[in-house]
């Protein structure tokens, strides 16, 4: 097996959730142990009875793909800026330095009111900027954020749930949260890729939770226990949720945040539609706060915001281009 085939796996590996009596609260408890349960074996969680519509989907897919197809030199119109919004184009991010770049683009918003205002508080967030020549992606990025948003929040009340916590524990900084969304294109590899050659280079997930829609394309690859790739294929009708980095060190590493990648061998472009769910930047990321104040954690006390600058400016070099950070 080459370095960038997994093996093929079933549910058994990869849990599959549906998280219906959780959004309605017929059984929420029961939700919750299922979903504690996966996040201390694999961190990866198929989830259905989502609640976002059919069609918000194939309107977010199909404004997205409209955008990734313009010629980059058009695209760079809404070139990232350093309030992390718009497009980072191919070989725009490394999951860790060292690393080679990713194959993969991207294209990130935050939340916006009916106005169209966004917070613009801190060095992870700003105004969005939206593309004049794709007049159709604001309406429909906004509308799934929404929903994808909405996801999150259950699923975190779910987390603190299976914690034996207050179902408002992880929510309780929350009313500005740093959350964002990425529209996500891999170009299809070849079929036998160089080394070091990935859409997404093994990493972990930099916040708290991802919310991930992927297409039927497949190509998702998560490391198990026993260090071995496996597949994560496409299931009609469901969303992959994993536990991200804060998440594993806000409950001490019992909730697992786990490696995974992306190889497109497939012939085909691929997209993600992704949702980043993260607190308020002053949250502060503290185990003893579920374990008490008596509890030694591994990892000391972070805030959301400081972390998730300091990944941010690891993995994306466009915010070191000039010299300045966390700007």
């Amino acid at each position: 097996m080459s370095q960038f085939e997994a093996k093929y796996t079933s549910t058994k590996s990869i849990p599959v959730i549906d998280m219906t009596p959780l959004r309605d609260g017929s059984d929420s408890t029961g939700v919750a142990r299922a979903l504690h349960a996966a996040s201390k074996d694999l961190g990866f969680i198929y989830v259905k009875g989502h609640g976002i519509p059919e069609e918000v989907i194939a309107a977010a897919r199909r404004s997205a793909f409209k955008f990734f197809r313009y010629p980059d030199a058009v695209k760079k119109s809404v070139a990232v800026s350093f309030k992390h919004r718009g497009w980072v184009g191919p070989g725009g991010a490394m999951m860790d330095e060292g690393c080679e770049a990713d194959l993969k683009e991207s294209f990130i918003w935050g939340a916006q009111d009916a106005s169209g205002s966004t917070p613009d508080d801190h060095a992870l967030r700003g105004p969005n900027q939206w593309p004049d020549f794709n007049p159709d992606l604001e309406r429909h990025a906004v509308q799934y954020f929404r929903y994808a948003h909405e996801v999150a929040q259950h699923l975190m009340r779910g987390f603190a749930l299976g914690l034996n916590l207050d179902e408002k524990f992880f929510l309780r900084t929350a009313d500005r949260p740093l959350s964002r969304a990425s529209y996500v294109y891999y170009p299809s590899q070849s079929a036998e890729p160089s080394a070091g050659n990935f859409g997404a280079r093994p990493h972990t997930d930099f916040g708290v939770l991802t919310v991930l829609n992927q297409d039927l394309v497949g190509g998702l690859q998560v490391q198990n226990l026993k260090g071995e790739w496996i597949q994560a294929p496409p299931i009609s009708g469901t969303l992959i949720i994993n536990v991200a980095d804060l998440l594993s060190r806000w409950t001490d590493g019992i909730y697992r945040s786990t490696p995974h990648r992306v190889v497109n061998t497939s012939g085909r472009d691929r997209l993600s539609l992704v949702l980043a769910y993260d607190p308020n930047p002053e949250t502060m990321i503290d185990a003893r706060e579920i374990f008490g104040d008596g509890y030694t954690p591994k990892d000391k006390p972070v805030s959301c915001g400081d972390y998730l600058i300091e990944r941010f400016e690891r993995a994306f070099p466009y915010r070191r281009e000039d010299g300045v950070h966390g700007r």
